[in-house]
């Protein structure tokens, strides 16, 4: 299904820039969601080192996060990974240790060299120790890339009017096993966002019993890739908090009058 989502299109130089793109490409970009879809996990593509890699070396029983960029991008990219540090710092998880993040170029002429480097950047950005070991840069070939983004439902264009790629901005929460599990839209990632659609993709294999009761009350929408406010699970909750709160009440007071 295809979903709308924020599209930027950036031009190299401000003479394209006072020019029209195509029209056309626009509908060529957006995201067919593939939730539950399983990652072809045998995928191969290279780390920032330049040592050969497979997906599925990411997925040890930790949630994932996957962010599809390149590196060259002279805007988007970045912004959506600045979004992502932005949002990843309030939690109490770290990378590295609560979950996993792993960015790949779709661009299959970019370099490890390029993926080191921009891994330097932001890990520096997101400051915590677990993101050396936890947060990947990865590039691959055109074959692997083509099968990932298949699977994830992404697509993105190579403009030759501007000449870069046409995409957009969105990241994918995946389950420990390979699994898609969420899509979030935009350039800024909320927190909370983050923190519930991580402890939803672990099966509440982290987080804490606060974040079980957000869950309930907090509803993931797929068509803003976000999580909304649910009435009715909240005044449920608040009912049978009441009445646990009146039997606490009843208790107490037979056992001051006993």
């Amino acid at each position: 299904m295809k979903k709308p989502v924020f599209i930027l299109l950036l031009f190299a130089t401000s003479g394209l820039m006072a020019q029209d793109p195509p029209a056309g490409i626009l509908t060529e970009l957006g995201v067919d969601q593939k939730l539950n879809a399983p990652l072809p996990l045998d995928l191969r593509f290279k780390d920032e080192s330049g040592k050969v890699v497979y997906l599925r070396d990411f997925f040890h029983g930790k949630p994932v996060l996957l962010s599809l960029v390149y590196y060259e991008c002279p805007m988007l990219c970045s912004m959506t990974l600045n979004g992502l540090v932005k949002g990843m710092r309030p939690l109490t998880f770290n990378v590295g240790h609560d979950f996993e993040v792993v960015t790949i170029s779709f661009d299959p002429n970019e370099t490890p060299e390029l993926a080191a480097a921009k891994k330097d950047v932001y890990v520096k950005d997101y400051g915590r120790p677990g993101a050396v070991s936890g947060w990947h840069f990865l590039t691959g070939t055109a074959d692997s890339i083509q099968q990932l983004t298949d699977a994830v439902g992404y697509r993105y264009k190579w403009d030759a009017f501007t000449k870069q790629w046409a995409h957009v901005s969105a990241i994918m929460v995946l389950t420990p096993a390979g699994r898609v599990s969420q899509y979030l839209y935009g350039i800024e990632f909320s927190a909370r966002d983050l923190r519930l659609s991580l402890v939803q993709a672990s099966q509440n294999k982290i987080g804490t019993l606060v974040d079980r009761i957000l869950l309930y009350c907090y509803h993931y929408n797929p068509e803003t890739g976000k999580y909304g406010f649910v009435i009715m699970n909240t005044v449920r909750l608040a009912s049978l908090a009441t009445v646990f709160a009146l039997a606490a009440f009843i208790i107490l007071s037979r056992r001051r009058e006993a």
